[in-house]
């Protein structure tokens, strides 16, 4: 009997030590699924790769959500591979975590081009940027030294771009100095095209372990996306955390917070003339400035166009539609920073409201006919020409939104010693007060 309650008592340990061991184990699993669940909703996905639940940031949801693919609790997403070899293992927890620290050596992600491109770390100079606006977050970022060209655009622009115009011009983006840029010998390029052909002959100049990313700065839906996307190239995140968080987005969710509640009987109807070409040019369905107009509490007259960019229009379908604003468009020699005078604006404006076929529409009977710089249009200062339409469409709903001080604010983010007040002429007519 002592033997048999003996071996009992051990078999009996052993069930126990089974059963705590299935317990602990079944634990952890629901430990980790519970970390791991869906992230919140999120206006986009950052594409970098760890970011394994695809929301809008890399953090230790990510590393739960990878340890659970592994152990097949989870199905692979496309970004969990963050090590980008094709293989999911704890290499890939450890890459996310590195990139968590911002400590990675080398970081993946998608570019505007649709490619996945791997840059390795840290950047210590040499960035030749080929956009516009990208010296623009570069400054957002405190990295502007970094340079070491830019395209023609920024060369040309001494008032807004008093230290970076007096770096070497590697052209546009279109017809770059590939020469040059080989010369110059980078370690990232910023290219400024979705162009395979273009982004391949840049490929084809520079050092090998040199990255060619496409980043536009461009589209307002991609804005902040691009923007977190350098800022985790640069290890800036808490730089762009500031202009997404203080600026972009105080704006724009602002903004939406009183419009996007408005009924199609509160809204204005709006037309947008560009400055491309003959008259009549304006803006179909799906291009940036139809977004604009959404925001800001109107209805692009010609959203249904079809389209991403600008279109020819006949001027008697402006008439019919009859627009309760008109937004011209200004071209850049005629306004903006190194202008102040706002004679040309005046004058652009008076040939519009003198249009015959005009006299009677909405607008011009009112006076709501506005000239506008596209400087602020387009690239990161984007919320600005937003405030200015949002103010022009609502002007009681939008009483206590100041566009001219928003405009300021940004100047001041980028660093620029410039008054509004005392330069520069970027709307016709002003707002009172301004």
């Amino acid at each position: 009997m002592y033997i048999w309650t003996y071996e009992v008592k051990i078999d009996h340990k052993e069930v126990v030590n089974i059963k705590t061991n299935t317990l602990v184990g079944i634990t952890a699993i629901m430990l980790l699924l519970a970390l791991a669940l869906p992230a919140a909703a999120s206006d986009y996905t950052l594409g970098i790769f760890g970011n394994a639940n695809e929301d809008d940031t890399i953090n230790m949801q990510d590393v739960t959500y990878t340890e659970l693919i592994i152990l097949e609790y989870r199905d692979k997403t496309e970004l969990s591979d963050a090590k980008h070899d094709d293989k999911i293992n704890m290499q890939d927890v450890t890459q996310i975590e590195l990139v968590i620290l911002g400590k990675e050596k080398e970081i993946t992600l998608i570019d505007a081009a649709d490619r996945a491109v791997t840059v390795n770390k840290p950047i210590e100079g040499g960035i030749i940027s080929f956009g516009t606006y990208t010296p623009e977050i570069l400054r957002v970022l405190g990295e502007q030294d970094k340079l070491v060209a830019v395209n023609k655009y920024v060369k040309s622009n001494e008032v807004y771009f008093p230290e970076l115009s007096k770096l070497p011009s590697i052209g546009s983006g279109y017809s770059p100095d590939l020469e040059l840029v080989a010369s110059l010998n980078p370690e990232l390029v910023l290219a400024w095209t979705t162009k395979p052909e273009r982004i391949e002959a840049l490929v084809d100049v520079v050092p090998n372990d040199c990255s060619v990313v496409s980043l536009m700065f461009y589209r307002p839906e991609d804005m902040v996306e691009e923007t977190e996307k350098l800022a985790y190239v640069l290890g800036k995140r808490d730089e762009a955390r500031c202009y997404i968080d203080d600026f972009h987005n105080e704006y724009i969710d602002l903004i939406k917070a009183r419009t996007e509640g408005l009924s199609d009987a509160e809204r204005q109807n709006i037309y947008v003339e560009s400055d491309w070409g003959d008259k009549y040019n304006t803006w179909a369905g799906g291009s940036a400035a139809n977004g604009f107009i959404e925001i800001a509490g109107g209805r692009n007259i010609f959203a249904d166009t079809p389209g991403t960019g600008s279109v020819i229009v006949d001027p008697e379908k402006v008439v019919e539609k009859n627009p309760d604003i008109i937004i011209r468009y200004i071209d850049a020699a005629d306004a903006g920073y190194e202008v102040d005078d706002p004679s040309k604006m005046n004058a652009l404006r008076e040939s519009v409201m003198s249009r015959p076929e005009l006299a009677n529409v909405n607008a011009v009977e009112d006076g709501a006919v506005y000239v506008m710089d596209k400087d602020p249009i387009y690239g990161p200062d984007y919320p600005i020409a937003i405030a200015y339409w949002a103010k022009w469409s609502h002007p009681d709903l939008f009483g206590d939104l100041d566009p001219q001080a928003i405009h300021q604010q940004y100047i001041d983010i980028q660093g620029l010693d410039y008054d509004l007040n005392e330069h520069g002429v970027f709307v016709h007519p002003p707002l009172e007060g301004s």
